[in-house]
Protein backbone atom coordinates (compact mmCIF):
# COMPACT_ATOMS: atom_id res chain seq x y z
CA UNK A 1 0.00 0.00 0.00
CA UNK A 2 1.17 3.69 -1.16
CA UNK A 3 1.68 5.90 1.42
CA UNK A 4 -1.03 8.55 2.13
CA UNK A 5 -0.42 12.14 3.04
CA UNK A 6 -2.96 13.33 5.01
CA UNK A 7 -2.96 16.85 6.23
CA UNK A 8 -1.39 18.32 9.20
CA UNK A 9 -4.50 20.46 10.05
CA UNK A 10 -6.99 17.00 10.58
CA UNK A 11 -4.72 15.68 13.06
CA UNK A 12 -4.71 18.88 14.82
CA UNK A 13 -8.76 19.17 14.73
CA UNK A 14 -8.48 15.75 16.47
CA UNK A 15 -5.49 16.57 19.24
CA UNK A 16 -8.09 17.31 22.12
CA UNK A 17 -10.09 14.44 21.56
CA UNK A 18 -7.37 12.43 21.81
CA UNK A 19 -4.62 13.23 23.69
CA UNK A 20 -2.00 11.34 24.35
CA UNK A 21 -4.20 8.58 21.88
CA UNK A 22 -2.96 10.71 18.80
CA UNK A 23 0.25 9.02 18.09
CA UNK A 24 -1.51 5.69 17.97
CA UNK A 25 -4.49 7.29 15.93
CA UNK A 26 -1.93 8.34 13.08
CA UNK A 27 -0.35 5.13 13.14
CA UNK A 28 -3.65 3.85 12.31
CA UNK A 29 -4.75 6.39 9.47
CA UNK A 30 -1.21 5.48 8.04
CA UNK A 31 -1.52 1.79 8.17
CA UNK A 32 -3.60 -0.96 5.57
CA UNK A 33 -6.78 -1.07 6.12
CA UNK A 34 -8.91 -4.61 7.38
CA UNK A 35 -11.40 -5.94 4.70
CA UNK A 36 -14.77 -6.98 6.17
CA UNK A 37 -17.80 -8.70 4.92
CA UNK A 38 -21.08 -9.69 6.13
CA UNK A 39 -22.83 -12.91 5.46
CA UNK A 40 -26.33 -12.71 3.64
CA UNK A 41 -28.93 -14.26 5.79
CA UNK A 42 -31.38 -14.59 3.55
CA UNK A 43 -29.69 -16.47 1.24
CA UNK A 44 -27.64 -18.98 3.79
CA UNK A 45 -24.55 -20.45 2.37
CA UNK A 46 -21.98 -22.84 2.94
CA UNK A 47 -19.47 -21.66 0.55
CA UNK A 48 -19.07 -18.04 1.66
CA UNK A 49 -17.62 -19.57 5.14
CA UNK A 50 -14.13 -19.94 3.14
CA UNK A 51 -13.99 -16.16 3.03
CA UNK A 52 -14.43 -15.86 6.75
CA UNK A 53 -11.66 -15.02 9.54
CA UNK A 54 -12.19 -13.56 12.68
CA UNK A 55 -16.08 -12.35 13.44
CA UNK A 56 -16.85 -8.90 13.57
CA UNK A 57 -17.89 -8.50 17.95
CA UNK A 58 -20.79 -5.55 16.88
CA UNK A 59 -22.40 -7.74 13.97
CA UNK A 60 -23.37 -11.39 14.38
CA UNK A 61 -23.14 -11.90 10.42
CA UNK A 62 -19.98 -10.02 10.20
CA UNK A 63 -16.23 -11.40 9.63
CA UNK A 64 -12.87 -10.06 8.63
CA UNK A 65 -11.72 -11.12 5.32
CA UNK A 66 -9.73 -14.41 5.75
CA UNK A 67 -6.02 -13.51 4.62
CA UNK A 68 -5.34 -14.79 0.77
CA UNK A 69 -8.65 -14.62 -0.08
CA UNK A 70 -10.61 -12.29 -2.32
CA UNK A 71 -14.63 -12.62 -1.97
CA UNK A 72 -15.11 -9.61 -4.73
CA UNK A 73 -13.76 -11.75 -7.13
CA UNK A 74 -16.32 -14.81 -6.39
CA UNK A 75 -19.33 -15.56 -8.37
CA UNK A 76 -20.97 -15.91 -4.78
CA UNK A 77 -20.99 -12.21 -4.06
CA UNK A 78 -22.69 -11.66 -7.92
CA UNK A 79 -25.34 -14.22 -6.15
CA UNK A 80 -25.98 -12.13 -3.32
CA UNK A 81 -24.14 -14.74 -0.29
CA UNK A 82 -22.50 -12.07 1.58
CA UNK A 83 -21.92 -7.98 1.10
CA UNK A 84 -18.49 -6.26 1.25
CA UNK A 85 -19.08 -3.52 3.96
CA UNK A 86 -16.20 -2.18 6.42
CA UNK A 87 -17.17 -3.17 10.30
CA UNK A 88 -17.06 -0.23 11.34
CA UNK A 89 -19.79 0.90 9.00
CA UNK A 90 -21.77 -2.13 10.81
CA UNK A 91 -22.20 -0.49 14.01
CA UNK A 92 -24.74 1.85 13.15
CA UNK A 93 -27.26 -0.56 12.34
CA UNK A 94 -26.26 -2.43 15.32
CA UNK A 95 -27.25 0.88 17.63
CA UNK A 96 -30.13 1.24 16.14
CA UNK A 97 -31.14 -2.64 17.44
CA UNK A 98 -34.52 -3.15 15.04
CA UNK A 99 -36.38 -5.74 14.96
CA UNK A 100 -38.44 -8.21 12.77
CA UNK A 101 -41.71 -6.97 11.90
CA UNK A 102 -41.04 -3.16 12.80
CA UNK A 103 -40.99 -0.57 9.87
CA UNK A 104 -37.76 1.20 8.88
CA UNK A 105 -36.54 4.14 7.21
CA UNK A 106 -32.91 4.56 5.67
CA UNK A 107 -32.81 7.91 4.56
CA UNK A 108 -29.34 8.17 3.33
CA UNK A 109 -29.19 4.83 2.33
CA UNK A 110 -26.32 4.14 -0.98
CA UNK A 111 -24.62 2.64 -1.74
CA UNK A 112 -26.45 -0.16 0.14
CA UNK A 113 -24.28 -1.22 3.01
CA UNK A 114 -26.50 -0.49 6.08
CA UNK A 115 -29.67 -1.27 4.00
CA UNK A 116 -29.12 -4.55 3.27
CA UNK A 117 -28.14 -5.13 7.04
CA UNK A 118 -31.40 -3.75 7.98
CA UNK A 119 -33.15 -5.91 5.57
CA UNK A 120 -30.79 -9.09 7.07
CA UNK A 121 -31.73 -8.55 10.70
CA UNK A 122 -35.56 -8.02 9.31
CA UNK A 123 -35.58 -11.59 7.57
CA UNK A 124 -38.65 -11.01 6.04
CA UNK A 125 -40.75 -9.72 8.60
CA UNK A 126 -41.40 -6.06 8.43
CA UNK A 127 -40.76 -3.18 5.58
CA UNK A 128 -37.70 -1.32 4.94
CA UNK A 129 -38.27 2.23 2.80
CA UNK A 130 -34.36 2.83 1.59
CA UNK A 131 -33.85 6.67 0.07
CA UNK A 132 -31.10 7.89 -1.65
CA UNK A 133 -31.25 11.82 -2.93
CA UNK A 134 -28.52 11.03 -6.14
CA UNK A 135 -30.24 9.19 -8.99
CA UNK A 136 -27.46 7.38 -10.33
CA UNK A 137 -26.54 6.49 -6.86
CA UNK A 138 -30.00 4.79 -6.08
CA UNK A 139 -30.17 2.83 -8.54
CA UNK A 140 -26.29 1.13 -7.35
CA UNK A 141 -29.04 1.17 -4.24
CA UNK A 142 -31.70 -0.61 -5.12
CA UNK A 143 -29.26 -3.05 -7.60
CA UNK A 144 -27.53 -4.08 -3.71
CA UNK A 145 -31.30 -5.10 -2.28
CA UNK A 146 -32.02 -6.86 -5.64
CA UNK A 147 -28.61 -8.99 -5.00
CA UNK A 148 -29.12 -9.50 -1.60
CA UNK A 149 -33.30 -10.82 -2.12
CA UNK A 150 -34.81 -8.25 0.11
CA UNK A 151 -37.94 -8.12 -0.76
CA UNK A 152 -40.00 -6.53 1.83
CA UNK A 153 -38.59 -3.23 0.73
CA UNK A 154 -39.11 0.03 -1.49
CA UNK A 155 -36.61 2.41 -3.06
CA UNK A 156 -37.19 5.98 -3.74
CA UNK A 157 -34.73 8.65 -4.93
CA UNK A 158 -36.34 12.04 -2.95
CA UNK A 159 -34.93 14.73 -0.55
CA UNK A 160 -35.42 14.05 3.22
CA UNK A 161 -38.20 16.62 3.50
CA UNK A 162 -40.41 15.02 0.77
CA UNK A 163 -41.18 12.36 3.32
CA UNK A 164 -43.10 14.96 5.31
CA UNK A 165 -46.87 12.98 5.05
CA UNK A 166 -45.19 10.15 6.25
CA UNK A 167 -45.09 11.21 10.28
CA UNK A 168 -45.31 8.64 12.71
CA UNK A 169 -45.05 6.03 9.73
CA UNK A 170 -41.75 4.68 11.14
CA UNK A 171 -40.38 2.48 14.19
CA UNK A 172 -37.20 3.40 13.43
CA UNK A 173 -34.93 6.04 10.95
CA UNK A 174 -31.32 5.53 10.18
CA UNK A 175 -29.38 8.65 9.09
CA UNK A 176 -26.30 7.69 7.81
CA UNK A 177 -25.72 10.92 6.70
CA UNK A 178 -23.22 12.11 3.91
CA UNK A 179 -20.30 14.06 5.96
CA UNK A 180 -16.37 14.87 5.45
CA UNK A 181 -15.85 11.39 5.25
CA UNK A 182 -12.27 11.38 7.40
CA UNK A 183 -13.07 7.70 7.99
CA UNK A 184 -12.75 6.80 4.14
CA UNK A 185 -8.93 8.39 4.14
CA UNK A 186 -7.17 4.99 4.11
CA UNK A 187 -9.75 3.46 1.40
CA UNK A 188 -10.73 6.44 -0.37
CA UNK A 189 -7.35 8.74 -0.83
CA UNK A 190 -9.48 10.60 -2.92
CA UNK A 191 -11.50 11.89 0.04
CA UNK A 192 -8.12 13.40 1.71
CA UNK A 193 -8.15 16.55 -0.97
CA UNK A 194 -11.40 17.53 -0.44
CA UNK A 195 -10.74 17.71 2.95
CA UNK A 196 -10.99 21.30 4.99
CA UNK A 197 -12.31 22.81 7.93
CA UNK A 198 -14.46 24.63 5.64
CA UNK A 199 -16.15 21.59 4.24
CA UNK A 200 -17.11 19.64 7.56
CA UNK A 201 -18.68 23.22 8.96
CA UNK A 202 -20.57 22.71 5.65
CA UNK A 203 -21.58 19.58 6.24
CA UNK A 204 -22.81 19.77 9.53
CA UNK A 205 -25.29 22.38 8.24
CA UNK A 206 -26.27 19.82 5.85
CA UNK A 207 -26.48 16.96 8.49
CA UNK A 208 -28.58 18.97 10.99
CA UNK A 209 -31.06 19.83 7.89
CA UNK A 210 -31.16 16.33 7.47
CA UNK A 211 -32.14 15.69 11.07
CA UNK A 212 -34.98 18.05 11.32
CA UNK A 213 -36.99 16.50 8.18
CA UNK A 214 -36.17 12.69 10.23
CA UNK A 215 -37.82 14.07 12.93
CA UNK A 216 -41.24 13.83 12.79
CA UNK A 217 -41.49 10.37 10.46
CA UNK A 218 -40.38 8.44 13.74
CA UNK A 219 -43.58 7.32 15.59
CA UNK A 220 -43.54 8.21 19.52
CA UNK A 221 -41.57 5.40 21.69
CA UNK A 222 -39.49 4.94 18.45
CA UNK A 223 -35.81 5.42 17.37
CA UNK A 224 -33.83 7.51 15.18
CA UNK A 225 -30.09 6.84 15.00
CA UNK A 226 -27.82 8.73 13.47
CA UNK A 227 -24.12 8.01 12.01
CA UNK A 228 -20.90 9.59 10.17
CA UNK A 229 -18.09 8.05 8.79
CA UNK A 230 -15.93 11.04 10.34
CA UNK A 231 -13.95 11.63 13.38
CA UNK A 232 -14.36 15.75 13.86
CA UNK A 233 -17.13 17.05 16.98
CA UNK A 234 -19.19 19.58 14.63
CA UNK A 235 -20.05 16.90 12.20
CA UNK A 236 -21.01 14.63 15.12
CA UNK A 237 -21.73 15.67 18.68
CA UNK A 238 -21.89 19.04 17.54
CA UNK A 239 -25.06 17.84 15.01
CA UNK A 240 -26.53 15.72 17.91
CA UNK A 241 -26.12 18.94 20.54
CA UNK A 242 -28.06 21.32 18.03
CA UNK A 243 -30.71 18.67 17.29
CA UNK A 244 -31.57 18.03 20.53
CA UNK A 245 -32.27 21.62 21.34
CA UNK A 246 -34.27 22.07 18.67
CA UNK A 247 -36.34 18.89 19.18
CA UNK A 248 -36.98 18.27 23.02
CA UNK A 249 -38.76 15.73 22.17
CA UNK A 250 -36.13 13.46 21.47
CA UNK A 251 -33.56 12.15 23.95
CA UNK A 252 -29.97 10.01 23.95
CA UNK A 253 -30.38 6.30 24.77
CA UNK A 254 -27.32 4.38 26.78
CA UNK A 255 -26.38 1.97 24.67
CA UNK A 256 -23.23 -0.75 24.45
CA UNK A 257 -21.85 -2.92 21.33
CA UNK A 258 -19.70 -5.89 21.98
CA UNK A 259 -16.12 -5.47 20.95
CA UNK A 260 -16.61 -1.28 21.25
CA UNK A 261 -18.07 -0.39 24.95
CA UNK A 262 -20.81 1.94 26.42
CA UNK A 263 -22.07 4.85 24.73
CA UNK A 264 -21.97 8.40 26.34
CA UNK A 265 -24.84 10.59 26.29
CA UNK A 266 -26.25 8.07 23.60
CA UNK A 267 -22.97 8.56 21.70
CA UNK A 268 -20.21 6.37 20.59
CA UNK A 269 -17.13 6.28 18.71
CA UNK A 270 -15.30 4.23 16.63
CA UNK A 271 -11.51 4.55 16.45
CA UNK A 272 -9.26 2.60 14.32
CA UNK A 273 -6.92 2.16 16.37
CA UNK A 274 -9.20 0.71 19.27
CA UNK A 275 -10.83 -1.46 16.70
CA UNK A 276 -10.52 -2.66 13.16
CA UNK A 277 -12.25 -0.85 10.81
CA UNK A 278 -11.81 2.84 9.39
CA UNK A 279 -14.13 4.43 12.19
CA UNK A 280 -17.52 5.41 12.72
CA UNK A 281 -19.58 7.64 14.92
CA UNK A 282 -23.01 6.32 16.07
CA UNK A 283 -25.96 8.23 18.32
CA UNK A 284 -28.98 6.69 19.45
CA UNK A 285 -31.91 9.00 20.54
CA UNK A 286 -35.22 7.88 21.18
CA UNK A 287 -38.48 9.72 20.85
CA UNK A 288 -40.49 10.79 24.01
CA UNK A 289 -44.00 8.83 24.29
CA UNK A 290 -45.29 5.47 23.00
CA UNK A 291 -47.81 5.62 20.47
CA UNK A 292 -47.88 2.60 17.68
CA UNK A 293 -46.97 4.10 14.07
CA UNK A 294 -49.18 5.78 12.19
CA UNK A 295 -50.86 3.36 9.39
CA UNK A 296 -50.68 5.13 6.28
CA UNK A 297 -52.43 4.76 3.12
CA UNK A 298 -51.07 1.58 1.33
CA UNK A 299 -51.01 0.78 -2.21
CA UNK A 300 -54.35 -0.73 -3.72
CA UNK A 301 -54.06 -4.18 -6.29
CA UNK A 302 -54.13 -3.67 -10.10
CA UNK A 303 -57.72 -4.76 -11.55
CA UNK A 304 -55.56 -7.31 -13.42
CA UNK A 305 -53.73 -8.35 -10.72
CA UNK A 306 -55.30 -12.15 -10.74
CA UNK A 307 -55.00 -12.98 -14.25
CA UNK A 308 -51.12 -11.70 -14.14
CA UNK A 309 -50.86 -13.80 -10.75
CA UNK A 310 -52.07 -17.09 -12.90
CA UNK A 311 -49.47 -16.51 -15.13
CA UNK A 312 -46.93 -16.37 -13.12
CA UNK A 313 -47.62 -19.82 -12.16
CA UNK A 314 -46.47 -21.06 -14.76
CA UNK A 315 -42.92 -19.83 -13.74
CA UNK A 316 -42.55 -20.49 -9.72
CA UNK A 317 -44.48 -21.25 -6.94
CA UNK A 318 -44.18 -18.11 -4.74
CA UNK A 319 -47.21 -17.43 -2.90
CA UNK A 320 -47.71 -13.58 -4.37
CA UNK A 321 -50.80 -13.20 -2.57
CA UNK A 322 -48.23 -12.12 0.61
CA UNK A 323 -48.60 -8.39 -1.25
CA UNK A 324 -50.36 -6.64 -3.84
CA UNK A 325 -49.61 -6.77 -7.93
CA UNK A 326 -49.08 -3.56 -9.38
CA UNK A 327 -48.30 -2.03 -13.02
CA UNK A 328 -45.28 0.35 -12.93
CA UNK A 329 -44.32 0.95 -16.03
CA UNK A 330 -43.48 -1.85 -18.25
CA UNK A 331 -43.34 -3.76 -14.89
CA UNK A 332 -45.39 -5.57 -12.70
CA UNK A 333 -44.47 -5.51 -9.23
CA UNK A 334 -45.17 -6.98 -5.58
CA UNK A 335 -45.88 -4.38 -3.38
CA UNK A 336 -45.35 -5.65 0.55
CA UNK A 337 -48.58 -4.62 2.44
CA UNK A 338 -46.74 -2.62 5.19
CA UNK A 339 -45.46 0.15 2.55
CA UNK A 340 -47.67 3.47 2.67
CA UNK A 341 -48.69 4.90 -0.15
CA UNK A 342 -45.56 7.27 -1.61
CA UNK A 343 -47.54 9.19 -3.44
CA UNK A 344 -45.75 11.80 -5.61
CA UNK A 345 -42.11 10.75 -4.33
CA UNK A 346 -40.02 9.35 -6.80
CA UNK A 347 -39.85 5.31 -6.45
CA UNK A 348 -37.04 3.49 -8.12
CA UNK A 349 -38.94 0.14 -6.77
CA UNK A 350 -42.21 0.47 -5.13
CA UNK A 351 -41.68 -3.54 -4.22
CA UNK A 352 -40.26 -6.55 -6.19
CA UNK A 353 -40.63 -6.44 -9.99
CA UNK A 354 -42.10 -9.77 -10.99
CA UNK A 355 -42.50 -9.37 -14.63
CA UNK A 356 -41.70 -7.15 -17.95
CA UNK A 357 -45.10 -6.87 -19.93
CA UNK A 358 -44.04 -7.74 -23.37
CA UNK A 359 -46.76 -7.88 -26.32
CA UNK A 360 -49.36 -11.02 -25.66
CA UNK A 361 -46.72 -12.52 -22.24
CA UNK A 362 -45.08 -11.83 -19.49
CA UNK A 363 -41.33 -12.09 -18.57
CA UNK A 364 -40.20 -13.20 -15.74
CA UNK A 365 -37.95 -10.11 -14.01
CA UNK A 366 -34.44 -10.35 -12.39
CA UNK A 367 -35.57 -9.09 -9.26
CA UNK A 368 -37.66 -11.77 -8.50
CA UNK A 369 -35.47 -14.03 -9.78
CA UNK A 370 -33.13 -13.08 -6.96
CA UNK A 371 -35.84 -13.37 -4.58
CA UNK A 372 -36.22 -17.00 -5.30
CA UNK A 373 -34.47 -20.33 -4.00
CA UNK A 374 -34.24 -23.49 -6.73
CA UNK A 375 -37.38 -24.72 -4.63
CA UNK A 376 -39.85 -21.92 -5.10
CA UNK A 377 -38.84 -21.98 -9.94
CA UNK A 378 -40.67 -24.80 -11.40
CA UNK A 379 -37.63 -25.32 -13.28
CA UNK A 380 -34.11 -24.47 -12.06
CA UNK A 381 -30.32 -25.05 -13.70
CA UNK A 382 -27.91 -25.82 -11.09
CA UNK A 383 -24.70 -24.97 -13.10
CA UNK A 384 -20.61 -25.33 -12.11
CA UNK A 385 -18.42 -23.20 -11.72
CA UNK A 386 -17.21 -22.75 -15.01
CA UNK A 387 -20.58 -22.64 -16.46
CA UNK A 388 -21.91 -20.09 -13.67
CA UNK A 389 -19.08 -17.80 -15.12
CA UNK A 390 -19.76 -18.06 -18.57
CA UNK A 391 -23.66 -17.86 -17.49
CA UNK A 392 -22.39 -14.13 -15.96
CA UNK A 393 -20.34 -12.79 -19.51
CA UNK A 394 -24.10 -13.36 -20.90
CA UNK A 395 -23.19 -16.63 -22.94
CA UNK A 396 -25.61 -19.33 -23.97
CA UNK A 397 -25.60 -22.66 -21.60
CA UNK A 398 -25.25 -26.28 -23.32
CA UNK A 399 -27.87 -28.14 -21.52
CA UNK A 400 -30.72 -30.43 -21.42
CA UNK A 401 -33.90 -30.05 -19.66
CA UNK A 402 -37.75 -29.14 -19.87
CA UNK A 403 -38.35 -26.18 -22.07
CA UNK A 404 -39.58 -23.01 -20.35
CA UNK A 405 -38.28 -20.27 -18.05
CA UNK A 406 -35.81 -21.30 -15.99
CA UNK A 407 -33.78 -20.13 -12.71
CA UNK A 408 -30.48 -20.34 -13.01
CA UNK A 409 -28.55 -20.92 -9.64
CA UNK A 410 -24.93 -21.57 -8.35
CA UNK A 411 -24.22 -23.14 -4.92
CA UNK A 412 -28.27 -23.36 -4.41
CA UNK A 413 -28.49 -18.97 -5.03
CA UNK A 414 -30.15 -17.49 -7.61
CA UNK A 415 -28.57 -15.90 -10.50
CA UNK A 416 -31.27 -14.76 -12.60
CA UNK A 417 -32.99 -16.45 -15.98
CA UNK A 418 -32.57 -18.57 -18.53
CA UNK A 419 -35.13 -20.12 -21.17
CA UNK A 420 -34.72 -23.58 -21.85
CA UNK A 421 -34.97 -23.85 -26.01
CA UNK A 422 -34.08 -27.97 -27.24
CA UNK A 423 -30.43 -28.37 -26.08
CA UNK A 424 -29.78 -25.25 -25.08
CA UNK A 425 -30.13 -22.26 -22.19
CA UNK A 426 -30.68 -18.90 -23.37
CA UNK A 427 -29.07 -16.38 -21.56
CA UNK A 428 -31.54 -13.68 -19.73
CA UNK A 429 -28.92 -11.71 -17.56
CA UNK A 430 -29.97 -8.28 -17.55
CA UNK A 431 -26.84 -6.73 -20.37
CA UNK A 432 -26.15 -4.37 -17.80
CA UNK A 433 -24.93 -7.41 -14.81
CA UNK A 434 -23.44 -9.05 -17.89
CA UNK A 435 -19.58 -8.85 -16.67
CA UNK A 436 -20.03 -6.64 -13.88
CA UNK A 437 -18.06 -9.53 -11.83
CA UNK A 438 -15.09 -10.42 -12.90
CA UNK A 439 -15.32 -13.85 -11.31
Amino acid sequence: MAQIEIPRAFFDSLSSLLGDEMDAFRAAMLGAPDQAFRLNPLKPCEAAGAFAGESVPWETTGYYVRENTRPGLSLLQAAGAYYIQDASAMAAVAALDHRPGEVILDLCAAPGGKSTQIAGRLMGEGFLLANEIVPSRAKLLSSALERFGAGNCAVTNASPEDFSELEGVFDRVLVDAPCSGEGMFRKNPEAIGEWSVEHTRACAVRQRAILDAAAPLVRRGGVLAYSTCTFNEGENEGVINAFLSAHPEYMPEEFALDGVGKSVNGCLRLWPHRVRGEGHFVCRLRRQGDEPRREAPSFSPDREAAKWEKELKSVCSKDFREGVLVKSGEYIELVHPLCPDLGDIKCVRRGVQLARLAPGRLEPAHQLAMCLTPGDALRAARLDAQAAVKYMKGETIARSGEPGWTLVTYEGLPLGWGKQTGDMLKNHLPKGLRGAFNC
